[in-house]
């Protein structure tokens, strides 16, 4: 497994699907199969390029930033900082698992709104 470049395609592919053409995000990175855990978006590629395009068509300025990325193995961790309209902040930690191929084949995220207080002074990232 090359860790380093499956790293950089987690990047890619979710900055693409985000930035608004999924389709092409799921050419270039998913393997012959993608499987789904979000309970949001319905399994397979179909779901996933529907709740991208759905997502851009509705929140086209939305943006994120990647805060930190973590490989092992076949799975590649992405943590990053979304800011929606409105100017509501979120927290994603989205898991990916690569094939032999160095292709995108499963995915599991959890999402968290970015709180107004906190218990402590060391944000979230």
């Amino acid at each position: 497994m090359n860790t380093k470049q499956n790293k950089a395609n987690a990047i890619a592919f979710y900055r693409t699907a985000y930035e608004g053409n999924p389709r092409k995000a799921v050419e270039l990175y998913v393997g012959d199969q993608y499987i789904q855990h979000n309970p949001d978006v319905a399994d397979g590629t179909e779901g996933f390029v529907d709740y991208f395009e759905r997502m851009q068509q509705e929140y086209p300025d939305k943006s994120i930033q990647f805060v930190r990325s973590v490989a092992e193995d076949d799975l590649v961790a992405l943590h990053t900082h979304q800011t929606w309209p409105g100017n509501e902040k979120y927290v994603t930690m989205d898991f990916f698992r690569f094939d032999q191929n160095g292709k995108i084949v499963e995915h599991w995220d959890a999402i968290q709104k970015v709180p107004e207080t906190m218990a402590h002074d060391n944000g979230m990232y």
